[in-house]
């Protein structure tokens, strides 16, 4: 089942253009900066969200490298 949701996931990415990408990227990497920094001054509730933000994070990146590589 989780097979399947991530290639859900990896196939819209995957039909977005580079704007959005790279808009996705900023947006994703801008929440992990603010989770970063309220883990410094307070607890955070779900710990697992820096997990799935890094691997969110290194998707994005490896479909924009794809969609420039091939033109």
């Amino acid at each position: 089942m989780a097979e399947i949701k991530r290639k859900d996931a990896a196939t819209a990415r995957r039909e977005q253009t580079v704007e959005e990408l790279q808009r996705s990227l900023a947006e994703a990497r801008e929440e992990e900066f603010r989770l970063r920094f309220r883990r410094a001054t307070e607890t955070i509730d779900n710990t697992t969200r820096f997990r799935a933000l890094r691997r969110d994070i290194a998707r994005i990146q490896t479909v924009l490298r794809e969609k420039k590589a091939n033109g």
